[in-house]
This record gives C-alpha cells, sequence and structure tokens, in this order.
C-alpha cells in the first residue's frame, strides 16, 4: 500500500520535469501508466486489458471525449476501474463529456447505469434479488406506506400504456426482509436536473430514460440496503461533480498527473483502432447472449 510520502516524493518528481521522451503523448500512454493502479482496484473478475480497451473504445466513438479534460477522464475510468463497472454497450458505466462553462472547457462525467447499480447491490452478498420497473397511467398501480406498507403493479397490456408517471425499486434480503421505494416522475426530473451531463447527446438520461429513471429510484434506497460503507462513498462520485484523477487519494495508489491543459493525442493507427474496436463488441456480444 502506498504511503502519503510515496505519493508526494512521485507526484515531485512528476512536477520536477521528466526528460520529454519519457512524458506520455497520447491518451493510450497515459492509461498504460495508470494500469497498474487500475489492476490493483479492479475485482478479481474483472481484465485491466478489457476495461482499457472499452474505455479507448468509448472515448473514440464519441467525438467530445476527444476534446476533454485529461485529468476528468483519467478520473472517471479509474472510478469505473474501483467499482469494477464496464463503459460501453452493457450500460454499467457511462463515460459522458459535458461543457464546463465556468472552466471554459469540456470534461468528463462518470455515470453509473442501471445494471451497474444492481451488479454493486448484489455484490454485498446479502441481497436475494433486485429490481426495479417504470410505471405507466394505464397500469394498475397501488403504492401505500404506513404500518402495512404495501405495492401492487399490473402492468397494461394494451400497445399504448400511457405516459410515463414513475418508478419503483424492490430489494429481497437473504433473511427474508425486503426494502421497496417508489418515485413519481417529478423526483426523478429533480434528481436528472443535478447531473451536468444529463442533457448531453450521449447522455443516458437522453437516449435511455427509463433505464436511468429505474436506477434512480434502486440509488435513492441505496441507504437502506446492506452496502459496504466503501461503495457507499465510491457511488457518491455518480452524477456529482466528477472525480478529477487529482481527487483520488493517495490511498488509490495513483501515481500520476495528467496535464489539465496539454492537448493529448487519441489517435492510433488504424488498424490498431479496428483491432480494439472489433475486440471489444465481439466480447461484449459473447456477454450478452
Amino acid at each position: 500500500m502506498a504511503t502519503v510520502e510515496q505519493m508526494k516524493n512521485q507526484m515531485a518528481k512528476t512536477k520536477a520535469g521528466a526528460p520529454a521522451k519519457d512524458k506520455p503523448k497520447t491518451l493510450e500512454e497515459y492509461m498504460k501508466q495508470m494500469a497498474p493502479a487500475m489492476a490493483q482496484a479492479l475485482p478479481k473478475h474483472m481484465d485491466v486489458d478489457r476495461l482499457m480497451r472499452l474505455a479507448m473504445t468509448t472515448i473514440r466513438t464519441t467525438p467530445e471525449l476527444r476534446q476533454a479534460d485529461v485529468a476528468s477522464l483519467l478520473g472517471a475510468v479509474m472510478q469505473a476501474a474501483q467499482l469494477g463497472l464496464e463503459p460501453g454497450l452493457m450500460g454499467h458505466c457511462y463515460l459522458i463529456p459535458f461543457k464546463n462553462k465556468k472552466k471554459g472547457i469540456t470534461e468528463c462525467q462518470f455515470i453509473i447505469g442501471y445494471k451497474g447499480m444492481i451488479d454493486l447491490a448484489r455484490r454485498s452478498g446479502h441481497i436475494q434479488s433486485i429490481y426495479a420497473h417504470a410505471v405507466y397511467e394505464n397500469d394498475e398501480f397501488e403504492y401505500e406506506l404506513g404500518l402495512e406498507p404495501k405495492l401492487i403493479h399490473k402492468p397494461s397490456m394494451e400497445a399504448d400504456r400511457g405516459k410515463f408517471i414513475g418508478a419503483y425499486a424492490v430489494a429481497h434480503f437473504k433473511d427474508g426482509g425486503y426494502q421497496f421505494e417508489f418515485m413519481p416522475k417529478s423526483e426523478i426530473e429533480k434528481r436528472k436536473s443535478r447531473s451536468k451531463a444529463a442533457s448531453s447527446t450521449y447522455s443516458p438520461w437522453t437516449t435511455d430514460y427509463e433505464e436511468m429513471a429505474k436506477k434512480t429510484v434502486i440509488r435513492h434506497m441505496w441507504k437502506y440496503l446492506p452496502i459496504s460503507v466503501e461503495i457507499q462513498q465510491q457511488v457518491a462520485y455518480d452524477e456529482g461533480t466528477g472525480r478529477s484523477i487529482k481527487d483520488i487519494t493517495p490511498n488509490d495508489e495513483v501515481f500520476l498527473e495528467a496535464p489539465v491543459t496539454d492537448v493529448i493525442s487519441i489517435e492510433e493507427p488504424e488498424e490498431i483502432q479496428q483491432e480494439e474496436k472489433t475486440s471489444a463488441l465481439n466480447q461484449e456480444k459473447i456477454e450478452f447472449e
């Protein structure tokens, strides 16, 4: 485990200026420099090479991310590593570009997806099952609190279920207990408005609203679930102010000072780009099936 003094020494060496040839010039080189720390943070079932490949594919296929502040981008990738979530088509987490008008730059925001929240909750080992559903105005829906809480939902079989009115989440614990929460659309919208990247073309709030609505209710229920303090703290960065690589604590063992203003190239030879993209998409397809 790295000590604070080791971190300071390493950062001092970086600031002192290594020879120009030793400094990373591409984003991929910065990612490789950060790979050992990401490998230590990842759960045993995940591979750091796969995570880096998926992250690079996401960046290359999202034009605005190519112009994003490098520190915020690397911080978002590290956040994905620490939570053991994969960015990309599976919807575990997202790397979303947004305009920081105060700083006049584009930054990267880390957003956990619905499937990612489900996965994190299940890792506690105390949850038997957890799920969420959207509710529409033509559904049969009853929701009561009090001494005898009740939740009944019978989705309409009609082609048009009407307007979206809210979402609920249910968690069944292995000890026989359970927890459920319902959130109306108005409350979901309030939480959406707190996400800096909500209006982005690439935001899951734009492309997968129902999934994000369900995820929002699960996150609202989070404090009542048997989740470790560590994961609770990590999830606090979701859709918030974002996490720069400079915000990561010494315990995270990241010895990297990413440039804030330098222009970093992420373009690699075309054959390498195609190989990585094809490999990542094939692995996504296999897992989906």
